[in-house]
């Protein structure tokens, strides 16, 4: 162990006692204990199962938290309008959309969420669709139709809409804002694209991957920035979380159960999924950070699936002891 004297000449902070706070990667020297010492990240966190949906599907939409979720839309069977609500344990059949849908987008809570975007049979719709914690109610449409499509919000008032697949050879990067009575287009992204991960937001909101796309971007409420890339491109994944803090998960078209967590300056590959799927049923998750998350169903390689999973990751710091030689 390198004791004070040999320590003093690096420009390391001396200190008699260690910090109250310190920073993640900050370095002192602690003269009290003769430690050198310093504060690393420790990331603690795990998949578990949790209850199964009633109707296996994939390519659908959610919204809510763990502890209280809503699924919608998807196949099979057909086109969808199957509506379930989730309480943690256990999910119970609700009042179905107005109008069965696939690869549509979401953002909001188990009582008041926004379904926006999707495929009818057949091509790309801009249809809306408002809940209320009991009933879906049809709104204005989106500007710009397409499926494929990213979503976030905090409620059925207040959404964000942006990529997507207007036709099978044109994606899009634009970016539509949700008000309660209509879409407005804001700033596009930086990178067109389609079956991207989105969470967040109407006003923090994340924008990542895409098949053989590892871009990411972040929105303040005004425009998109590019951040740094995740690790693998990949499309249909799910997400929860802000601009600041999310966790995205699953993908294909090799289906996976990759998940990486964005702590607001790089993405972290953690504990993968316990099933392996392409999640699109999870797209525009209300929880609030990359420590929460609910993947719902999806699609394992050969057929739906009708399993649930819980995200629980505990990030924090650690003060540690360095040897010197």
């Amino acid at each position: 162990m390198g004791n004070y004297k040999n320590i003093h000449g690096t420009q390391i902070e001396i200190r008699s006692s260690n910090p109250s706070n310190p920073s993640e990667g900050q370095v002192w020297y602690n003269t009290t204990d003769s430690k050198l010492r310093g504060n690393k990240l420790v990331t603690s966190a795990a998949w578990s199962t949790g209850g199964n949906l009633n109707t296996a599907r994939f390519r659908g939409a959610g919204s809510g938290t763990k502890a209280a979720g809503l699924a919608f839309g998807g196949e099979p069977p057909g086109r969808a309008a199957l509506t379930e609500l989730y309480n943690g344990t256990a999910w119970t059949e609700v009042g179905d959309l107005n109008t069965g849908i696939i690869d549509n987008a979401s953002g909001g809570t188990s009582t008041s969420a926004l379904s926006f975007g999707g495929e009818l049979s057949p091509g790309a719709t801009g249809e809306t669709e408002s809940w209320n914690g009991s009933a879906w109610t049809e709104t204005a449409d989106l500007n710009t139709v397409r499926d494929f499509l990213a979503g976030s919000g905090e409620s059925n008032t207040a959404s964000l809409a942006f990529g997507g697949e207007i036709n099978p050879t044109t994606t899009t990067a634009a970016t539509e804002s949700w008000n309660g009575t209509s879409w407005t287009e804001v700033a596009d992204l930086n990178n067109s694209r389609d079956n991207l991960a989105g969470t967040g937001t109407s006003t923090s909101a994340l924008g990542a991957g895409a098949a053989s796309n590892s871009k990411a971007e972040t929105w303040n409420g005004t425009c998109w920035s590019e951040i740094a890339d995740i690790s693998t491109g990949l499309n249909s994944r799910g997400s929860g979380g802000t601009a600041a803090t999310a966790v995205i998960y699953g993908g294909g078209p090799s289906v996976t159960g990759d998940t990486e967590l964005w702590n607001g300056s790089a993405w972290t590959e953690v504990t993968n999924m316990n099933t392996a799927r392409m999640t699109g049923q999870a797209r525009g998750g209300a929880e609030s950070d990359n420590t929460s998350a609910l993947a719902i169903g999806g699609y394992n390689g050969s057929a739906a699936v009708n399993t649930t999973e819980h995200w629980s990751g505990v990030g924090g710091n650690s003060t540690v002891d360095f040897t010197v030689s």
